[in-house]
């Protein structure tokens, strides 16, 4: 969708509000935290309610056949340096709906965001969009109260529709997992509950400076948005950086490579490799074992599947048990940016992930989301991962832990950094590589499952202004 009369742009280029302004902002999140009294509780696989160990397959399920399942699958494929593996996945065929409603207020659009409680997030609450549901989630499977905020998700003809595109969720835990990000505008008052308020995309990207604040399904939905048009504050952005940036958005010429080559690029990298992936019993994986309170690999690399029992106020059902993602450690995702004939570009891999819906995703330049990248041989290391490791502070213009999905996984964050290389850097990059303005990403972010959920959240960090003060 395009930004339309440069509304998103002028709002991503706010950093304060008259509604709700930055220096009550955060002693209003931690007061919406206090108001919600949690407990997450691990417990023992045979101890969960309405959740169950099959029998015959060793899946674990609910009784209603609703929310997600905990499968096996077999992967074949001639990407990276493993051919051939087993493991558990996530299987969640529902499109669920992430959906901020917009609205304009004193001539900004302002974002409706939603302070919410989630059992595996880092900080338990963090901040979402204005709804976040899963089909069983927004039909009441869970027999609880409906998801504030639906019915506007639900007439889309009411509103004016700003970002509409399926994407994906990890392709490494999920199997072909999407979700409908949205943002809609509204004209008419919307009644403000407690646990909302009303942002600026300025204001949503400067808490993105600060670990664990804004979760994943807010940075996905950041990340969709376009920006076009021209704002008078563009003028009035003080570092070099921020312009680049800026700049690479909205220029139409000038970038190394031009869309026709670049989906050329990208289907290429469809053609050139092979994925064959298929669901298996869980309890025929090979390489893991299950205990009664967690499943884990055999050398306890990668991650496990625990259980936890949650009491939670402020949600939709007050207390319930599930399987959640447990990891080893925290990952990191980085993008790698240099000048190339004065425009910014990024450095983006094609990325095989076994979950993917069509073979190949667009991806950070580096992602190793388990952590496990400390391992093995150097020559099994990820391209340009020890030039991220080891590049000076001058160099890095965004470094933040985030979490990631709250409702499946537990307690897992990955570092995300951004690095501004110079002019020195190579343009040459291994075949799955390629360079891509900042105004690309946000052109094929457009179509469904071009770049990954990596990518996108890391593109919501990419803020045209500096972290404010008020904020922290």
């Amino acid at each position: 969708m395009a930004d339309v009369d440069g509304l998103l742009l002028r709002s991503a280029l706010t950093p304060d509000s008259s509604v709700m302004p930055n220096a009550d902002l955060m002693p209003w999140f931690w007061s919406r935290r206090k108001a919600h009294r949690h407990t997450v509780e691990r417990i023992p696989f045979a101890k969960m309610e309405r959740w169950q160990v099959e029998s015959d397959t060793g899946n674990l399920v609910h009784d209603t056949g609703k929310f997600f399942s905990i499968e096996g699958v077999h992967v074949e494929t001639n990407y990276g340096t493993r051919s051939e593996w087993q493991q558990p996945m996530i299987i969640q065929p529902e499109i669920g709906i992430l959906g901020i409603i917009t609205k304009q207020i004193d001539g900004v659009l302002h974002c409706l965001m939603q302070v919410k409680l989630e059992p595996g997030n880092i900080n338990m609450v963090q901040l979402s969009p204005t709804l976040q549901a899963t089909h069983s989630n927004y039909t009441c499977i869970h027999e609880g109260r409906m998801p504030s905020y639906l019915e506007y998700f639900f007439d889309l003809s009411k509103h004016r529709v700003l970002v509409d595109s399926l994407q994906s969720e990890q392709g490494g835990r999920f199997f072909r997992k999407r979700n409908r990000n949205l943002v809609i505008e509204v004209t008419e008052e919307v009644p403000e509950l407690p646990d909302f308020a009303w942002l600026t995309i300025g204001q949503i990207q400067q808490l993105l400076s600060l670990d664990n604040i804004v979760n994943m399904d807010a940075r996905t939905v950041i990340g969709c948005i376009p920006f076009e048009g021209h704002c008078e504050a563009a003028a009035e952005i003080p570092t070099l950086y921020r312009r680049q940036l800026l700049a690479s958005a909205l220029a139409h010429d000038g970038a190394l490579h031009d869309k026709d080559e670049l989906l050329s690029w990208f289907a290429t990298q469809k053609f050139s490799y092979h994925l064959d992936v298929r669901r298996i019993p869980l309890n025929e994986v090979g390489e893991w074992s299950m205990g009664d309170s967690e499943l884990s690999h055999n050398r306890d690399d990668y991650f496990s599947v625990i259980a936890c029992s949650i009491a939670a106020e402020g949600r939709e059902v007050l207390a319930w048990t599930q399987p959640l993602i447990k990891t080893l450690e925290p990952g990191l995702v980085a993008f790698i940016t240099r000048p190339i004939n004065g425009l910014l570009h990024f450095l983006i891999q094609a990325k095989v992930e076994p979950g993917v819906l069509d073979v190949v995703e667009l991806a950070p330049t580096v992602q190793c989301t388990t952590g496990n990248y400390r391992l093995g041989a150097s020559e099994n290391r990820a391209p340009y991962l020890d030039y991220v490791l080891s590049a000076p502070p001058d160099k890095i213009r965004h470094d933040t832990h985030l979490s990631e999905e709250g409702g499946r996984f537990y307690r897992e964050a990955n570092r995300n950094l951004v690095i501004a290389a110079g002019e020195e850097f190579p343009l040459d990059a291994p075949a799955n590589y390629a360079w891509m303005t900042l105004g690309q990403l946000k052109e094929f972010v457009k179509y469904n499952n071009f770049l990954n959920v990596e990518c996108r959240c890391l593109m919501s960090c990419l803020a045209f202004l500096e972290s404010s003060e008020g904020v922290h």
